[in-house]
């Protein structure tokens, strides 16, 4: 039986879903496209590394390297996109809040024209507390990796 479209969920994620789920904007917005969602079980996140984003100007003056904690903050980016994705029992608009980044390592630098690959699987998600395995992935080779947990919280108004 099919679900009905009230019901089915995306598989993928485009920028004008992912800017609807999450609060960021450019040029903090890290993730270009949401692919192969398994549920909230795992999912793949894109990002396109161009030569005009604006953290190369400083790291480094010609020599170009996509700075890490970058890479760990659009796997987190794509780990949120998921869990606002999924959110439930929550009655206005959510927020994911990084928790905790544990286990993370940088195995090679991104350059601008590298498409990255964030891969998310889900280790744990109880509730709104969320915790992921992730690895950034540049031409099939692993450029960084960490553990993630979030939690899913109800907008605050200020």
């Amino acid at each position: 039986m099919k679900e009905s479209s009230a019901e089915a969920r995306p598989d993928t994620l485009e920028a004008a879903d992912i800017m609807r789920l999450l609060p960021h904007r450019y040029p903090f917005l890290l993730v270009d496209r949401v692919i192969d969602m398994d549920g909230d079980r795992s999912a793949t996140g894109i990002k396109t590394v161009t030569a005009n984003e604006p953290y190369f100007q400083g790291h480094f003056s010609g020599n170009p390297i996509m700075p890490g904690v970058l890479l760990i903050e659009g796997m987190a980016q794509t780990a949120g996109a998921l869990c606002v994705s999924f959110a439930q029992d929550i009655k206005g608009a959510p927020l994911v809040y990084f928790m905790a980044i544990d286990k993370a390592r940088f195995r090679r630098p991104v350059f601008p024209g590298d498409i990255i690959f964030y891969h998310l699987e889900k280790m744990r998600g109880r509730g709104a507390i969320w915790r992921f395995r992730a690895q950034a992935v540049v031409n099939g080779t692993r450029v960084a990796e960490a553990e993630i947990s979030a939690v899913v919280v109800e907008e605050e108004r200020r």
